[in-house]
């Protein structure tokens, strides 16, 4: 079977997922690119983000020229055979810069659809819910996989001397691209609402847009307790930050599913997240030893009651079996098998 997947293999260092995907699929696989998908047949045309194009450009004009060329493309491969797949990693857009575009381009993109894979059960009735149009072709769900083994772990460092933080600190970890839909500042600011002086808070990764950075800095000043690490985290260093971590907290506006919840359990942290999108689905899967969900607003008492919660005696590894990339890869087959 030959695939090719926007993205594939080229995305592994802004996110694994992909990668981990396709490198333990038993198929022909390539990463898109325009000449690529004309040049040759494919099977499978696998897109896994298509909102990100809405948000390439701050110019609406350009950001429509972009996405009638992608449906053009897909047009054209689509006479030829190939199938459109699309894994409903969102339901829309995060930032929604324009909003009258978008309404068209996913009426447009659903219309091209020729089977779609949500990552839980949930997740599918959201997609079939958001875009009816979808109950025309075959859903599959196939789950997020884990991140045990991609990002190195050196047990014999101390991870929190690595970050300048005190031995018997109670450690709030939130780990990964800065947007505003992950709300971070409210994080900011029930965490100073906490009197415990050995509470430490660790913000890590890059504001987008870079405005977030101003914002956050603001939110944090004068509070010693609250380490802002706003940039891309090397790879290697990113086992430093969770495993200095008691808790890892994900307190999201709007939530589908999570791939920064997924790697903290990689590591064996457990998560405080809110109680939409897939999340409940992830607490039943791993157990509530390991995903704390919570309802409305985070405030100070949540907080509080989930580092004593998340502090409590847990087996060493969260259960993630069930999420090997091999078993997903093979599913991810037999999904493309049956919308062939």
């Amino acid at each position: 079977m030959r695939v090719i997947a926007q993205p594939a293999f080229n995305a592994r260092n802004d996110n694994p997922y992909t990668w981990l995907l396709y490198r333990h699929m038993a198929a022909d696989v390539t990463d898109f690119s325009y000449r690529r998908a004309l040049a040759a047949r494919y099977d499978i045309f696998h897109i896994h983000w298509p909102e990100l194009e809405l948000n390439a450009f701050r110019s609406s004009i350009k950001a429509a020229a972009r996405l009638r060329l992608k449906l053009s493309l897909i047009d054209a491969i689509r006479a030829r055979g190939t199938r459109i797949v699309w894994t409903v990693h969102n339901l829309k857009s995060h930032d929604v810069m324009h909003p009258r575009l978008e309404r068209w381009f996913w009426s447009e993109f659903i219309k091209r659809v020729d089977g779609y894979i949500a990552l839980t059960s949930s997740g599918r009735e959201a997609a079939k819910e958001r875009f009816p149009g979808l109950a025309r072709v075959p859903g599959f769900v196939v789950p997020h996989g884990h991140y045990r083994g991609e990002y190195p772990v050196d047990a014999d460092i101390d991870a929190r001397g690595e970050l300048n933080i005190p031995s018997g600190a109670k450690v709030f970890l939130s780990f990964g691209q800065i947007r505003d839909y992950k709300n971070i500042p409210t994080l900011i600011r029930v965490f100073r609402r906490t009197k415990d002086k050995d509470m430490v808070l660790c913000i890590a990764g890059r504001p987008n847009p870079q405005s977030l950075s101003e914002e956050l800095q603001r939110e944090a000043a004068g509070d010693s307790r609250i380490r802002l690490h706003m940039q891309t985290i090397p790879k290697e260093r990113v086992q430093f930050l969770f495993r200095a971590a008691d808790l890892v907290v994900l307190p999201y506006r709007d939530i589908l599913n999570s791939g920064s919840a997924l790697l903290a359990l990689s590591f064996n942290r457990p998560i405080l997240v809110p109680a939409r999108g897939a999340m409940g689905e992830l607490q039943a899967s791993v157990g509530m030893d390991w995903v704390r969900t919570y309802q409305g607003n985070l405030d100070d008492n949540e907080l509080t009651q989930a580092l004593t919660w998340a502090t409590a005696p847990r087996p060493k590894e969260a259960p993630l079996d069930d999420l090997e990339w091999t078993r997903i890869a093979g599913q991810t087959l037999k999904a493309y098998a049956e919308i062939l």
